[in-house]
Order: structure tokens, then C-alpha cells, then sequence
């Protein structure tokens, strides 16, 4: 009919779909078991009297666990996909968040403290298996030219969450929360202690779980499209010679680049000072007085990051990620610098401010800075095989941190050593260069034009 004009409706790219999803699985994944980890350590510290080095081994152990589980959740997700890894890892969390309801219950053949050690290395074993790997690897396998923003906007999302989640964590288990610059605090009549914050985090765990693999695909070329959303090429020789450019290195070729260490290690080092201060922050700020403020502050670090995360993303999309990642790198540590001689509680805003630039924007790099080195072929192996290194790091950070309490009732040579570590990381990410890939059979194999072409799915 002529003289009627038709609109259609734009489609948005379901790579965004991904990306909104992934923002979703970390913040219910990571953000109670690792954000709000300084949360449950002053509650349990009040209701058991442990000591601190005790209570920082539980993520020692999550750690240890994590370095032997990362290779076998890199190729369980090239293998399964990341769908069907995040409906088996949040059953799994949530399993591990049911024993954390009830570490103290008479049943139990051992103390409490050893069920709170069960505990959390359950709990991190659905999170390791249903959270980091999995879904970074689908974001790699849907986005090439905008991966480093699309997982800023991942890791923005799931710090927006956080942002509820925390506080909701916070007045559950205390009663009150403080309000960032002021010493006002809000509170509510019932807290159901940290008991029953558990028992909730389990069930909605539960619940979220298949809705969330419905939800997620492992690659664009499942639903007929291509990364980032560009045209299918139209001929076979197109079709074998985009899939020959994304498949970049084996596990084995990227395993013997320098980069591939360097990435590792510097990874692992600036890493150590988030488990610390995820578990300890909260003690630091109860023996300055400021008890009650612990989760403002977690939420205001929080808040920043937030902002950072996309800034980060554009960053690594127009400047060399590594540059990126030492600058960050490099703000995060100057933050922590700065904890260790805060006595106000303005010092610990401002570390909170300072630290979350830094946090959030070396957040998207970390994990892009993989992809566009390694390509899309074997990402989930060689994020896996990396995290050996890495949690080799990480095991020792918390640890070392809650016994130099115990020994000098003092943090500060801790956090000092622990930021020296962070610097030195950030150098381990300004030499790390881009690897050449080689134009081998092995590094680029021959692609059978089905599996360049749309595929049908292999989970659905």
C-alpha cells in the first residue's frame, strides 16, 4: 500500500542479552560469597569468638580449591558451554549456603568452625563452576572488537547489584546501615542474623538458577550470528576464514608465551589485596571505632567500581589493555597505601572512593586482555589453566594478613606488603606484550563450514 510508511523495530544484539545476564550470575555468585565476606567474618568473630587467622582461612581454602577446579571448570565450559555450567554451579551454591545456615547445629560430627570451612569451599565451588569462567567465556565467544566494554557493562551491572545486595546483607545480619559522609544510620526492627540471611541467599539461589540457563546461550553462532554482531560472511571461504581468525591459540601454545605468565602472575598479585580486604576491612574498621559503618563503606567502594567498570571497558577497547591495567593497578594500590594509616572516618571514604576507581577499572581488562591475546577457540581452558598461578597468590593473601593481626594486633605491615605486591603486579601486566599468533594448522585448524555456519545449538 502505498503512502504508509512501515517502521520496523530495531533488534538489539543478543550479545547484550549475554552481557545482562553475566552482570546478574556474578552478583548473585560472588558479591554475598566474596564482597560481603567481611560481613559474615565480624558477625561470626561476635557470635564464636574466633580469631581472625582462622576466620581468613576459609578463603585460603576457596582459593586452594580454585586452583586445582580451574582447569576442570575451563574444560567443562568449552566442553558443556557456560549454559549448562551456571544451572550445575548455582545448585551447587546454593547447596553450600544451606550448611552455612546450619555450620552450628548439633547434628554436625564436628566443631562449627570446620562446617564454616565446608562450607565455603562448597559454596566456592558452584561459584567457580557457575560464575567467573563460564560466563566470561561466552561474553569472549559473542563480543571480539567490544569485549573489553561488554564486560565493563557485565561488571557494572553486577557492582549495581551489589549495591542492593550488600546493604540487604548488611541490615539482615546487624539491624543498621550507615549512610556514606554521615554519621547517620538506618536501621529496622527484625534482623534475622546471619543465619537466616544464609537460608534467604539459598533460596533465592534456587530460584534463579534454571531461568538463568534459559537465558543464556554459549555462542553466537548457536542462533545464527556472528561476534559483535556483524553479517554471517556469505561464502564458505568467508564463513572457514573467520572461524580460522577467532579460533586463535591452543592451551598449549598460549601456556609457553611469556604473556601468558605475566598475565597470571600479575593477576594473582594484584588480586591479593581484594581477598584481604574482603574479609578483614570490616575488622579494620571495628577496631577504629567504626563498626557499624563497615558496610557503607563496602557499598561506597562499591558505588565507584560501579562507574569504573564501564570506564575501564572503554579504556581497553582504544588504548593498549596492559597500559590500562598498570594505571588502574596502580590507583588500587595508592588506595590501600592509604587504608593502612586511615584513622577518620573520612580517610575510609576517601580509600573507598580512590579504591574503587582502581578495582573497577582493572576488572574488564583482567579478563579481555586473555581474550584478545588467545582468542575465542580455547578461552575457557586457558582462563582455567590461569587460575593455578593465580590462586597459588590468592591462598596466601588472607592468611598472612589475619595471622600479622593476631601476632602485632596491627595491620599495617600486612596491607604494605600486600600493596607492594599489587604495584609489582601491575609492572607484571605492562610487560606482558601481545603474543604472535601463528599461522599453523595447530593454532588455526581447518573448520568445517558447519561449524562456521549457524549451528542449531547443542543445549538447548
Amino acid at each position: 500500500m502505498s503512502g504508509i510508511v512501515q517502521f520496523r523495530r530495531p533488534k538489539i544484539f543478543y550479545g547484550w542479552y549475554i552481557v545482562f545476564a553475566t552482570g546478574f550470575v556474578m552478583t548473585i555468585a560472588t558479591v554475598p560469597l566474596f564482597h560481603a565476606m567481611t560481613l559474615w567474618a565480624v558477625a561470626l568473630e561476635n557470635h564464636f569468638g574466633w580469631p581472625r587467622g582462622q576466620l581468613s582461612l576459609a578463603l585460603t581454602l576457596t582459593r586452594i580449591e580454585g586452583g586445582l577446579m580451574g582447569p576442570v571448570e575451563g574444560y567443562l565450559t568449552d566442553k558443556l558451554g557456560g549454559r549448562r555450567m551456571v544451572l550445575i554451579g548455582f545448585l551447587i551454591l546454593g547447596l553450600g549456603f544451606l550448611i552455612f545456615w546450619q555450620i552450628d547445629a548439633a547434628f554436625w560430627p564436628v566443631a562449627p568452625l570446620y562446617m564454616f570451612y565446608a562450607a565455603y569451599m562448597v559454596m566456592a565451588l558452584g561459584q567457580g563452576m557457575g560464575s567467573w569462567v563460564p560466563m566470561m567465556t561466552t561474553i569472549n565467544n559473542w563480543f571480539s572488537r567490544r569485549m573489553a566494554s561488554a564486560m565493563g557493562w557485565a561488571n557494572f551491572m553486577s557492582r549495581g547489584g551489589a549495591l542492593l545486595i550488600i546493604p540487604l546483607i548488611d541490615l539482615g545480619i546487624n539491624g543498621s546501615v550507615g549512610v556514606p559522609f554521615t554519621d547517620i544510620t538506618l536501621g529496622i526492627n527484625h534482623v534475622v542474623g546471619w543465619e537466616g540471611v544464609a537460608f534467604i541467599l539459598a533460596v533465592v539461589i534456587f530460584a534463579v538458577a534454571l531461568p538463568l540457563s534459559f537465558i543464556i546461550r554459549n555462542r553466537p553462532e548457536d542462533i545464527g550470528l556472528r561476534p559483535d554482531g556483524e553479517n554471517v560472511p556469505a561464502t564458505r571461504a568467508g564463513r572457514r576464514a573467520a572461524a580460522a581468525q577467532a579460533q586463535g591459540l591452543t592451551a598449549q601454545q598460549a601456556v609457553r608465551t611469556p604473556a601468558f605468565w605475566l598475565i597470571a602472575v600479575g593477576h594473582g598479585m594484584t588480586s591479593m589485596i581484594i581477598l584481604a580486604i574482603f574479609t578483614h576491612l570490616g575488622l579494620l574498621l571495628k577496631d577504629a571505632g567504626f563498626e557499624q559503618y563497615a558496610g557503607t563503606v563496602v557499598i561506597l567502594y562499591t558505588l565507584v567500581s560501579m562507574f569504573s567498570q564501564p570506564l575501564g571497558g572503554y579504556v581497553g577497547d582504544r588504548f593498549p589493555k596492559r597500559i590500562g591495567l598498570f594505571v588502574f593497578t596502580s590507583i588500587q594500590a595508592s588506595a590501600v597505601v592509604l587504608l593502612t594509616f586511615s584513622t577518620e572516618l573520612w580517610m575510609f571514604y576517601t580509600f573507598a572512593v580512590i579504591f574503587g576507581i582502581g578495582f573497577g577499572g582493572r576488572n574488564p581488562l583482567t579478563t579481555s586482555i586473555r581474550g584478545e591475546y588467545f582468542g575465542r577457540g580455547n578461552f575457557g581452558k586457558i582462563l582455567g589453566i590461569s587460575t593455578i598461578p593465580m590462586n597459588g597468590l590468592l591462598l596466601i593473601s588472607s592468611p598472612f594478613a589475619g595471622y600479622m593481626y593476631d601476632w602485632q594486633n596491627s595491620y599495617t605491615i600486612a596491607f604494605l606488603v600486600l600493596a607492594a605486591f599489587n604495584y609489582a603486579g601491575g609492572v607484571c601486566f605492562l610487560f606482558a606484550k601481545r603474543p604472535r599468533i601463528p599461522n599453523t594448522p595447530e593454532a588455526t585448524p581447518s573448520v568445517p563450514a558447519s561449524a562456521a555456519a549457524p549451528a542449531t545449538g547443542d543445549d538447548s
